[in-house]
């Protein structure tokens, strides 16, 4: 049987959560603090961005029926509208937010 959560039970886990959150937090700092940077580093920074949006977009694709209509056209027209709207206005919030309008009245649409 289950033994019921008691407040001693609930603050220990709390104050375990805080000392492992504190521990991630802080410890990057503590082994990157010298100020040369590390190539390593360097190439997580540079890449992983690019890299995490092309899993994303291999994500959003991966359920698309191509051999029924719509064929995926409502995807592709918002994959297209998001890199446009993305590259003109540089902003993250109207490039989502503009896609997701659009997308609704597509798949209503098709």
């Amino acid at each position: 049987m289950n033994s019921p959560l008691t407040l001693e039970k609930a603050l220990i886990a709390v104050v375990c959560s805080a000392i492992v959150i504190y521990i991630t937090r802080v410890s990057p700092f503590l082994i990157f603090r010298s100020n040369r940077q590390n190539k390593f580093i360097s190439f997580i920074d540079k890449f992983t961005p690019s890299m995490i949006m092309a899993i994303l977009v291999i994500y959003c694709f991966k359920d698309v029926n191509y051999t029924q209509a719509p064929y995926g056209i409502p995807y592709f027209i918002c994959t297209i509208l998001t890199a446009v709207l993305h590259l003109t206005t540089k902003n993250s919030l109207i490039s989502i937010l503009g896609t997701t309008v659009l997308y609704m009245i597509l798949i209503h649409i098709f």
